[in-house]
């Protein structure tokens, strides 16, 4: 019985975890390269990020995480009203 996986064992591999910061909080990162397009999902594998420290990572695709916020990165790509302006 002791080879059997318990509980905490599943936990692992169904809940993110960072291996950093040991924070839960993690987020969908994008696809990079061909094979993390392509052959990461024949592994059942995603690639995800932690919400804390930003290390990347691969995960299973089971494991539940936030995903990407595309306005977050319009707010962030856009310039501030009134930039334009040249004010001595």
């Amino acid at each position: 019985m002791a080879s059997s996986p318990g509980p905490s064992r599943l936990r692992k591999y169904l809940q993110f975890h960072c291996d950093d910061c040991g924070s839960d909080a993690a987020f969908g990162s994008r696809r990079r390269t061909l094979s993390e397009r392509y052959l990461l999902p024949i592994f059942l594998l995603k690639p995800v990020r932690c919400a804390e420290c930003f290390r990347r990572d691969y995960r299973l695709m089971f494991v539940p995480v936030k995903e990407r916020r595309p306005e977050m990165v319009k707010k962030l790509a856009t310039p501030a009203p009134g930039a334009d302006r040249n004010v001595a």
